[in-house]
């Protein structure tokens, strides 16, 4: 089998199976028609999108903003009890909050559980802001992620560019704790010096051996993307972290809004088709196996 026919496999570390009859997601209701969740998003309808894109081999649900954390990782749970491959979940805690150590103990009796997600999206303009607080900068906040690392979970980072930098001090004062940056870190200053900021952010960030990233969400700044407007960030985001520690996903249903499916695995399949097999295998399926240590992974 020569390199251009090797097969792809794909582990898609960036979901979201949303219940809206759970009542869980109810900031999703307001949003109209249009919105990626104005219905209930279940594995079916997610399978059903991926005809047509290679073999799934694993999948990880990462938290929608519920109103119950624990709901979502026991209906991920069940879920996860039904499907034909690894179904894994990076739910929701807040690191700040009196309840936190005993959410994630809560959290570690259900198998699927791989760790948290939090956003810490802070940014001048309001539209990019999800944040209630300047999290990184918080007190406590490295305190937090100290405590999933001492318990074997990871943190998954979703935030803006210029917040690299910080958030690389923040992962050098938390050695043992597994940081996934979400979205290729989310390049929103489209200036000259903005796109200068975030290359250098991601050689910080790469520099610190307990982060890895995922290459997913790039319609959400970039909603008329081509292989060549993407390219550029892909390229950037490998030549910082190599093929070791980074991975693609697809951030589905959320990204349907500017791509189908099989669009997004094969503009990837595209950009690293000069690759090797091995290289090519560690970014579609093997990395989100390691990082969210999948059964046989």
């Amino acid at each position: 089998m020569t390199e251009q026919q090797h097969k792809i496999r794909i582990f898609d570390p960036h979901i979201h199976l949303c219940d809206m009859e759970s009542g869980i997601y109810p900031h999703f209701r307001d949003r109209g028609p249009d919105s990626p969740f104005a219905r209930t998003y279940t594995l079916a309808d997610f399978l059903a999108e991926a005809e047509g894109a290679p073999e799934i081999v694993g999948a990880v649900h990462v938290e929608a903003f519920p109103t119950d954390p624990e709901v979502e990782t026991r209906t991920t749970q069940r879920i996860a009890d039904d499907c034909p491959f690894p179904l894994l979940l990076v739910g929701h805690a807040d690191l700040l909050s009196d309840g936190f150590e005993a959410l994630i103990e809560r959290h570690a009796s259900y198998p699927v559980f791989r760790g948290i997600r939090q956003v810490v999206n802070v940014h001048r303009d309001p539209a990019w802001t999800q944040a209630k607080t300047d999290l990184l900068n918080a007190p406590g906040f490295t305190d937090g992620l100290r405590h999933l690392g001492r318990h074997g979970f990871s943190f998954d980072m979703q935030l803006l560019g210029h917040q690299l930098a910080r958030a690389a001090e923040v992962a050098a004062e938390c050695p043992d704790t597994l940081i996934i940056v979400n979205h290729a870190a989310l390049w929103t200053d489209r200036t000259p010096e903005g796109w200068r900021i975030y290359k250098d952010g991601l050689r910080l960030m790469a520099e610190r051996p307990n982060v890895a990233i995922k290459i997913s969400g790039l319609g959400m700044r970039d909603a008329t993307w081509s292989n060549g407007s993407i390219q550029p960030i892909v390229y950037e985001v490998l030549e910082a972290f190599g093929t070791g520690r980074a991975m693609f996903a697809s951030n589905f249903p959320v990204d349907r809004m500017w791509s189908d499916y099989p669009r997004i695995w094969r503009a990837f399949d595209e950009l690293t088709a000069s690759m090797s097999a091995t290289e090519r295998d560690a970014l579609f399926f093997c990395n989100a196996q390691k990082f969210y240590r999948a059964p046989g992974g």
